[in-house]
């Protein structure tokens, strides 16, 4: 019996040894990875960061997890799969924000676990413009210009063949008095900005140093009709280096004979062009923005042009239609439509605190004249029936705030210093706007063509004329309607055309009492103030001939001006003021 319990004894000793070595093969759970190791971070742009570390065998992928700013959360920004063999391992974080500190951190996965976060790295995203490069000659095959270089054209730079240049928001490109860029038929610009990041295209001079006219600007030439029959009527201010088409040169350029008035030149939003004009040729200066032929596949909205030498956005012929449109300070005409425009425009503002008073280069000539619209039918060469050449001038333009000089340094001729110039056998519907401080007159009608195309009555009927004026306030002008030989007037009361009292500035939100060279943008709140004349009275119903016209790219608003009452301040952000 001792022997038989002892055998039992020994039986159960062994059994547990056995079990307790068995235990030992096994372990004791799933394997939990190592973190990552040699983590660090790197902007390469104004957008982008590069994440980099070293990877590890058996891992299956890695999370990338960000926090933005230092005492940001982190949370998932991207995953990157492990590389067959341990080696280096790269993530690009793309979309960030411009001169942001980020934060990163790196966790390996292996099948379902996951180890700890590593330890954190950081990097701040460039500024824009961090980099440089010039561009020397024609854009020829698809380009993209990225917000961290500031690119500078030295020559005339054309966007030909065909080709479609992107640029990225808060991009921005410098010019001198020989250069321009160009966007020529069949080619497209992709110029998406931001409100926080718009596109700017400006001097290549110090802030302090710059003034109107010191490059050329941006030209667009589509393929849309107009009403001059000759073939080859050529942009004003080319043609310096002749005929021959040469890269980076100022050869001749033409944009007559288009045929197809949905052709789409691309889109441009959230596009500041400034201290632009420079005049290639004595008494012929480009614009700010140039529109020659510019067809309705084409979008345009949150535009400014500012203290440019020239118009700031001139439309030859064409049916292009925009929004949401600043000019500030310009030596000549803020918005000049001819040649058979036909687009739509609304929200449009304009502002002439004097005239220009600088010094300009040889060849150059600075405007005594400006004036907030100039729009013409037909003339000169090609006009086969002069100021009834069809297609009409017949823009549909509404919610505009025109401000003018005062009674500042205007010239002394025949011109300058009107709100609205409608002349030579231009069409078109104004509605909803502001014409104030223009100091000769609100509004001149110059020609029995123009007046023709209202009717030739004073008060137009939307269902037959293709001239009208509705809803327009017009504030501290000496006349509503300027006087003279061929000068016609409209009935006041009849378009609802109402002569205000009071001061231009108690109409706005905020507006300052002198505007000066250290004038800021924010200076500037073109909101309706409290119990404000233009907050209400506008035309909410479009009907007849101005109902067709505006389509759905118009709308109609119960108040006048380019701001709703309480609304969005949408000039807020990417607008700029600077004399200099």
């Amino acid at each position: 019996m001792l022997q038989l319990h002892r055998f039992s004894a020994l039986t159960v000793l062994a059994s547990v040894l056995v079990l307790g070595a068995c235990g030992d093969d096994d372990p004791s759970g799933p394997v939990i990875p190592v973190a990552p190791l040699g983590v660090t971070a790197t902007a390469t742009g104004s957008s982008t960061i590069r994440v980099s570390f070293n990877s590890s065998a058996g891992i299956s992928s890695y999370t990338i997890e960000r926090a933005e700013g230092a005492a940001g959360a982190f949370a998932q920004a991207g995953t990157v799969t492990a590389p067959a063999t341990p080696g280096a391992v790269t993530y690009n974080d793309v979309g960030l924000k411009v001169q942001t500190l980020y934060r990163y951190r790196a966790i390996a996965v292996q099948g379902s676990q996951s180890s700890t976060p590593s330890g954190e790295t950081s990097a701040t995203t460039l500024a824009f413009g961090a980099f440089g490069r010039d561009i020397t000659g024609d854009i020829t095959t698809n380009t993209t210009l990225y917000a961290d270089t500031a690119y500078t054209l030295k020559g005339f730079i054309h966007v030909a063949n065909a080709a479609t240049l992107t640029i990225q928001p808060g991009t921005v490109i410098k010019g001198d008095e020989q250069s321009a860029l160009f966007v020529l038929r069949g080619a497209k610009i992709n110029a998406v900005g931001r409100a926080d990041a718009p596109i700017v295209m400006t001097s290549s001079k110090a802030v302090g140093s710059r003034r109107a006219g010191d490059w050329g600007g941006l030209i667009i030439i589509g393929n849309a009709t107009i009403n001059k029959t000759t073939a080859n009527p050529e942009v004003e201010g080319t043609g310096t280096d002749g005929t021959t088409v040469a890269s980076g040169k100022n050869y001749t350029l033409t944009y007559g004979g288009g045929t197809t008035d949905t052709d789409d030149s691309g889109i441009l939003q959230y596009v500041r062009v400034e201290f632009a004009g420079f005049a290639p040729r004595a008494n012929q200066e480009l614009n700010s923005f140039t529109f020659s032929a510019v067809g309705s596949g084409t979008r345009l909205s949150f535009l400014q042009a500012m203290y440019g030498l020239d118009d700031a956005f001139e439309w030859f012929g064409g049916t292009v239609s925009a929004t949401n449109l600043v000019s500030y300070e310009t030596g000549d005409d803020h918005f000049d439509m001819s040649e058979g425009f036909r687009g739509r425009l609304q929200f449009i503002i304009g502002l002439q605190s004097a005239t220009l008073n600088i010094n300009p280069l040889p060849g150059q000539n600075v405007a005594t004249d400006p004036q907030g619209f100039e729009n013409d039918g037909c003339d000169g060469a090609g006009c086969n029936n002069g100021f009834d050449s069809a297609p009409l001038t017949t823009p549909v333009v509404a919610n505009f705030t025109l401000i003018g000089t005062g009674n500042i340094n205007v010239g002394s001729g025949s011109s300058g210093g009107v709100g609205m110039v409608l002349r030579r056998g231009t069409g078109g519907y104004y509605v909803n706007g502001l014409l104030a401080k223009w100091p000769r007159a609100a509004i001149s009608i110059r020609d029995q063509a123009t007046y023709n195309r209202a009717g030739g009555v004073a008060t137009p009927v939307l269902t037959t004329a293709d001239l009208a004026l509705r809803n327009i306030v017009i504030q501290e002008s000496p006349t509503s309607f300027e006087a003279g030989t061929a000068r016609f007037t409209f009935d006041l009361a009849g378009n609802a055309l109402t002569a205000g009292t009071g001061t231009t500035n108690a109409l706005f939100a905020a507006y300052p009492a002198t505007i000066t060279d250290a004038t800021t943008v924010a200076a500037f709140d073109w909101t309706p103030a409290a119990a404000s004349a233009i907050a209400t009275g506008g035309l909410n119903a479009f009907t007849g001939k101005l109902a067709t016209a505006a389509g759905t790219a118009v709308t109609a608003t119960a108040f006048v001006g380019a701001a709703a009452p309480g609304g969005t301040k949408w000039w807020q952000g990417w607008t700029n003021y600077a004399q200099k």
